[in-house]
């Protein structure tokens, strides 16, 4: 198939969709996975634009412009062993010669001189072609839908049950806000945790898309309806979720005017991005949609505004018993700008969480069958099971997940692994791979969101021990530990998660296709990886990181 068939038949926007099988596109099986993820994040069965080739979180692109995507493709069909692809901001920008266990793609997206490190800079760079939002996942080419991040939220809402509630939540009810490619997963996440769910958002068609896929059970327009469902079934102790269509704020409002109190109370919607993410108080959203257009930097202002106002009601429920939470949107830092003087006084999820995970270099382990078949994931489940035998958590979210999430695009799993597992999970992926029991290679990749790749001090290094919070070193040191270990793919990104002028951290994407090659590779990478985890928390003075660097012979 010649390239201009190819862009045909699988790249001819705004559809885009990964070939499956065991057929070679590109002239290796690196640069063949590295194509197929990048198309996967295009997928309609993924991304939540592609029209705009945005694959979640407001403006998170999988590439800069239609013609880059063409380009990327081009030159991923052509790219030999030795080769390596540049890509800046979404547009490729050369090869540079490498080698077989070279990072095949290199992936810059985002960055910018600390001074300049603003949206309004940003956003000035991006009207001119010149840049694009890499959001986490998106230009890095290993997001997996909603389920990329649904394990993550299942392990904050069990620590908040283990914390808060005995470790049971039947009978609790969660509030939250933003039901777009990453707080989508709150709804499966709280009823797969026991608790009753209610979600808001102001974009119905992210309601139904959660639906369609059973990550929501029941979508109203009304608020009354809504809280007769979620009231009968927190009384009955039924694992329900409800989507709301509506402003979030104004929600919160109606709450604290009934006398209603979640147990649990948190958010994600696009709060990062206060003008192309978050929809203001007080009007629909095509009335935002053309402001945004022709006032941004009014847009921006009433979007602090309404920030203030959100975060002010979930400052009243805290008050009021909610257990309350920030989610990782920098809503906080948002609504401090907009005149909310208490917005901080709600803690963030990571160090109220997630933080004793990371010491132990436990994160979010993701991974992708290249043949497309489902029965490859059922597979690593049953082999992942059999490994390890003692992690029960670790079973019982697989076998969960295998009944209550569905596969968008190329089929997919998740789950929690820390230091050692990583690495065994990784070798044993080839192995299933090399015997033939799955039907093609497997990709190995991650969230940023770990426990050694980001500096980000509203979030995920927020309050750290020693007060090293905004050091991004250790994303640094985790990319070059991924490249000089061979990783198929890595990337570096400024912004994610939080915003422009808040956040830097890399990624990393490893192959498993049977070779020896692979094997190599992957003993180094999945060592390095979560080992950076460790020596990031070790360093900062926490004993439980300090322990397990000892356990792992990190020491010496």
């Amino acid at each position: 198939m010649s390239v201009e068939e190819f862009l045909q038949t699988y790249a001819n926007h705004p559809v885009y969709f990964p070939p499956r099988g065991p057929k070679l596109h590109a002239k290796n099986w690196p640069a063949e996975a590295a194509l197929r993820m990048f198309l996967n994040n295009l997928s309609q069965d993924v991304a939540e634009d592609p029209e705009r080739l945005v694959v979640y979180g407001g403006i998170g692109q999988a590439a800069r412009t239609p013609q880059d995507a063409c380009k990327i493709i081009e030159l991923l069909l052509t790219l030999e062993e030795d080769e390596s692809l540049l890509i800046q901001s979404g547009k490729p920008v050369g090869k540079i010669r490498s080698h077989a266990e070279a990072p095949r793609v290199l992936i810059a997206n985002s960055n910018l001189v600390p001074h300049w490190a603003t949206w309004q800079h940003f956003n000035e760079l991006r009207e001119r072609g010149l840049m694009m939002y890499g959001q986490m996942t998106a230009g890095s080419w290993i997001y997996i839908g909603t389920q990329g991040i649904l394990q993550g939220t299942y392990e904050t809402f069990a620590a908040c049950a283990r914390q808060h509630f005995n470790g049971d939540l039947r009978h609790k009810l969660i509030v939250s806000g933003g039901l777009g490619g990453m707080g989508g997963a709150q709804p499966l996440a709280a009823t797969m945790t026991g608790a009753t769910f209610l979600g808001v958002d102001v974009d119905p068609e992210r309601i139904k898309k959660r639906q369609e896929s059973g990550y929501i059970d029941t979508m109203t327009y009304d608020y009354h309806h809504a809280m007769r469902l979620v009231l009968a079934a927190q009384h009955k102790g039924e694992a329900v979720s409800i989507g709301l269509v509506g402003n979030i704020g104004d929600v919160l409002e109606k709450l604290v005017q009934d006398g209603i109190t979640p147990d649990i109370l948190t958010d994600q919607t696009s709060a990062h991005d206060p003008i192309n993410g978050y929809v203001p108080h007080g009007m629909c959203l095509p009335q935002a949609l053309d402001l945004r257009r022709n006032n941004p930097e009014y847009y921006r202002e009433l979007s602090l505004q309404s920030m203030a106002r959100h975060v002010g009601y979930m400052l009243e429920l805290q008050r009021r018993g909610s257990c309350t939470f920030d989610y990782g949107n920098n809503l906080r830092e948002f609504a401090l700008q907009g005149g909310e003087q208490n917005a901080f006084q709600i803690p963030g999820f990571v160090p109220e969480f997630i933080r004793p995970l990371f010491c132990e270099g436990k994160g979010p382990f993701r991974w992708v069958a290249l043949s497309g078949d489902p029965e490859d994931i059922r597979v690593t489940d049953e082999a992942l099971k059999k490994l390890f035998p003692k992690n029960k958590q670790m079973i019982s979210w697989l076998e969960q997940a295998k009944v209550k999430v569905p596969f968008q695009g190329l089929p997919s799993r998740i789950c929690w692994l820390g230091m050692d597992e990583r690495e065994k999970a990784g070798l044993l992926f080839n192995q299933l791979v090399r015997e033939g029991k799955v039907k093609g290679p497997i990709v190995i990749g991650r969230d940023h969101l770990d426990c050694g790749s980001v500096a980000s001090p509203y979030r995920e290094t927020e309050g750290m021990k020693d007060g090293s919070d905004a050091v991004s070193d250790w994303p640094l040191l985790n990319l070059m530990a991924n490249t000089s270990g061979g990783a198929t793919w890595v990337s570096f990104h400024h912004g994610g998660g939080v915003g422009i002028g808040y956040s830097q951290h890399a990624g990393m994407v490893i192959l498993a296709d049977g070779t020896e090659r692979a094997d190599r590779c992957l003993r180094r990478v999945l060592y390095n990886d979560p080992a950076l985890g460790i020596y990031r928390h070790a360093d900062a003075g926490y004993e439980s990181a300090q322990k397990n660097a000892h356990k792992f012979n990190l020491n010496s």
